[in-house]
């Protein structure tokens, strides 16, 4: 019978592993929750994905943050390196407090967070929220503030936005871009802010759920669609970089913000319809 069960279980398809991996990428890097991408895409899709079992899905995403990880890395290693250039106690400090509360929270709740907010319902609901908390922010205006001026009380407000943005939906660009523009910095430099206490997480979390992965080992038969994802987000997010800094550069959140709502709308409807 265990044998018969497991035949029944869907496999991840190579070209599902890809599609996800190049959407990951870009939605990694713009305000619109890549988590929620992954998840909500091929349930609106009716892809076997989202029959695959629940652990499968999950080591499928630390590969692609995996990915998207390396090519933040490599990316953006000429502003690592000038940040790690003059790094000193202001820096530091605006790291280890953007850090610990994701961190924290994250260490203590993962299971329940992944199980319990993981559903279209709940990402549609974590899409909303985000959505408004980046109006709100962006019709406050450009601020004047530089990243310069960042201290220990604006490095906790971004943490604490890191660590909502743990819900599935509310989307980690978009929490920590609206928590910069609420304290008042001007666009592009909450944009940098946002690429720096992002980035430690991003490596982080990656580098913890990969090492638990490990430990496991990969499914049967799913090496090549892994290896398939890592390839494609390492590659969507370098292919990425250039066009968002572009795109990013001085512009409103709104227009992400509406995307945001219009997805959430389109994960409504089908939830209604679908009965």
């Amino acid at each position: 019978m265990r044998r018969a069960a497991d035949r029944a279980q869907p496999e991840l398809r190579l070209r599902d592993a890809i599609v996800l991996g190049l959407l990951h990428g870009p939605a990694e890097l713009l305000p619109i929750s890549s988590s929620g991408h992954v998840a909500v895409v091929p349930w609106l899709l009716d892809w076997p994905y989202q029959r695959l079992d629940g652990e499968l899905r999950k080591a499928f995403e630390v590969a692609l943050h995996a990915g998207t990880a390396a090519a933040l890395i490599v990316g953006l290693r000429a502003e690592v390196a000038d940040a790690a250039h003059g790094l000193d106690r202001r820096r530091v400090q605006l790291i280890v407090l953007s850090f610990l509360p994701p961190a924290l929270v994250g260490y203590l709740l993962e299971r329940p967070i992944e199980s319990r907010l993981g559903t279209p319902a709940t990402i549609a609901a974590g899409l909303v929220a985000g959505s408004v908390a980046m109006a709100a922010a962006d019709l406050r205006g450009s601020g004047r503030r530089r990243r310069e001026d960042a201290d220990a009380r604006d490095a906790l407000v971004l943490g604490l936005a890191q660590a909502c943005a743990l819900i599935p939906g509310v989307s980690r660009n978009g929490a920590t871009l609206a928590a910069a523009r609420a304290r008042g910095f001007a666009r592009e430099d909450s944009n940098v802010l946002s690429r720096h206490v992002a980035l430690p997480i991003i490596v982080g979390a990656t580098a913890l759920k990969g090492t638990r992965l490990a430990r496991r080992g990969l499914p049967a038969r799913t090496a090549r669609a892994f290896a398939a994802g890592i390839v494609a987000s390492f590659a969507a997010t370098l292919a990425s970089m250039r066009i968002i800094r572009v795109v990013e550069r001085d512009r409103s959140l709104l227009p992400y913000a509406g995307y945001r709502l219009a997805l959430a709308a389109l994960v409504l409807r089908r939830l209604r319809v679908g009965g």
